[in-house]
């Protein structure tokens, strides 16, 4: 039987154009490619931890616009469960992003629909209660994220909150996660701390968390915990093409591997599911694109057999 993940957060449709070099204030320039491709932190990890082998129920919501019926077929497109999406009036959420050719780039989010997801519902609760990893970002209301939370925590299921973007969090959140994901700099504003040292981070983190996994791009990732177990783990060695949606690809992963473990927690187990979701953030890098290059379970399986099979 696979491991159930339950996804609250966004979805957006992003509008993505190339240019030589990005305008200045009042300035216009002469884009090049224009595409669009459907992103949100919270569908993005939706469609990761579906391809990475998990049920996975999805819980948002989108306008009634072209777009919003674009997200909702993509999603459904990749395995994602869409009956907790809503459709209200309104546009859907967008991202404007701006590309230079030295891979710099804007981004200006208009949250439409999503800003409307402040609170739950009982079919939510159902679909959260079935699963055994809740997954959650910070792209829709506080509101929302607390209430689901709460909820996964008086149901006994796994609350799995990526505090991004990063964001200082209230201690009526921060008392409901099981596992924080963040970066390095996300774990710095969520500690409140200007530590950019890993070992640093995760000690002021584990004030406020149980357990924290940290991830560290290319130098792979670094799980504590309360109990005093620690393990870090390096990353598979790519050529990266792309590593938009690396970070989304890495927790989704890592929510299916936590979930198919039981959550039981030991140096082995989180050693696994580390490099596991490693492994599928540098599968994810090796192809264009966010939600396009999102990677399936064979090609997780590839590249962490490939990296860490004579370290086992």
């Amino acid at each position: 039987m696979s491991a159930r993940v339950a996804v609250v957060g966004s979805s957006n449709l992003d509008l993505v154009v190339t240019t030589s070099r990005l305008p200045r204030p009042g300035e216009t320039v002469l884009g090049g490619n224009f595409r669009t491709v459907p992103g949100g932190k919270g569908a993005n990890q939706a469609v990761a931890a579906a391809r990475a082998g998990a049920a996975c129920d999805f819980v948002g919501a989108v306008g009634d616009d072209e777009f919003g019926s674009q997200l909702r077929t993509s999603l459904a497109g990749a395995g994602v469960d869409v009956r907790g999406l809503r459709t209200v009036a309104g546009p859907s959420g967008v991202a404007l992003i701006g590309v230079d050719r030295e891979a710099e780039n804007f981004i200006v989010v208009a949250p439409g629909a999503n800003g409307t997801l402040t609170e739950l519902d009982a079919d939510d609760r159902a679909t959260i209660a079935a699963a055994d990893v809740l997954l959650l970002q910070l792209e829709v209301p506080l509101t929302a994220v607390t209430q689901a939370a709460d909820w996964a925590r008086a149901d006994g299921t796994t609350v799995v909150l990526n505090a991004a973007p990063a964001a200082t969090l209230p201690t009526a959140l921060l008392d409901l996660v099981d596992v924080l994901v963040v970066n390095e700099h996300e774990a710095a504003v969520v500690a409140g701390i200007s530590s950019d040292d890993p070992p640093v981070l995760l000690d002021a983190l584990l004030e406020l968390v149980p357990r924290v996994v940290l991830t560290l791009g290319a130098r792979g990732a670094a799980y504590a915990d309360r109990r005093g177990l620690r393990v870090a783990v390096p990353a598979p060695q790519i050529d990266a093409v792309d590593t938009t949606a690396s970070g989304d690809a890495f927790t989704g992963a890592l929510a299916v591997g936590w979930a198919e473990r039981g959550g039981a927690v030991s140096e082995d187990t989180v050693t696994a599911s580390l490099r596991w979701a490693c492994a599928a953030g540098a599968a994810c890098a090796q192809r264009p694109g966010a939600s396009t290059a999102l990677p399936d379970r064979p090609a997780i399986d590839a590249l962490y057999d490939a990296t860490y099979r004579g370290a086992q």
